[in-house]
């Protein structure tokens, strides 16, 4: 692999780290809003993100790199405000966090391509999951219509940092840990 190859790579694991961090803050305020019969799998669904997280921190150490830092709060898309909203926002987060594997797919080779195709594979069943609904190519769909700004630079992911401008967070990371 060349370095521009590497560089491309390392850039696309910092933006799956930093969409990763971003879930876990987002299935914190789901965790708190979502209802009992759903609340196992937003918990089976914020366990994945974190393993996902951390394995994303190790490979990026590993190439060199140091791992994006979480934000201290994330702004949501829209406000969460019962139940509908958490299934939902879990659906949002699963669609932003699939464009983000797909990046990584197409920037990376051999085992680290596989990893990130299974991740992108896991986020596309997880939003199906919460929406209801599937698209054809899971983490392009949704490159098409809505902005997908993290504020981090990345470009993707779930949302912004809270000191967005005019953006403010709603509920909190640690509800229903």
């Amino acid at each position: 692999m060349s370095g521009g190859d590497e560089k491309a790579e390392l850039t696309a694991l910092q933006a799956a780290l930093a969409a990763e961090h971003a879930a876990v803050y987002g299935y914190g305020v789901v965790g708190g809003r979502v209802d009992d019969r759903r609340r196992t799998e937003a918990k089976a669904a914020y366990d994945a993100h974190r393993a996902r997280r951390d394995a994303l921190a190790r490979e990026v150490r590993d190439l060199g790199g140091r791992p994006v830092a979480a934000s201290a709060a994330y702004a949501l898309p829209f406000a969460v405000r019962g139940p509908a909203d958490a299934v939902r926002l879990a659906a949002r987060l699963e669609e932003r966090v699939a464009g983000v594997y797909a990046d990584l797919v197409r920037s990376s080779t051999g085992a680290r391509r596989a990893s990130a195709a299974g991740a992108l594979r896991e986020a596309a069943v997880r939003a199906v999951g919460w929406s209801g609904r599937s698209v054809a190519f899971p983490g392009l769909a949704e490159r098409a219509g809505e902005g997908t700004d993290t504020g981090t630079g990345t470009g993707t992911g779930a949302a912004g940092p809270a000191d967005t401008p005019g953006a403010a967070p709603s509920g909190s990371a640690s509800a229903g840990r």
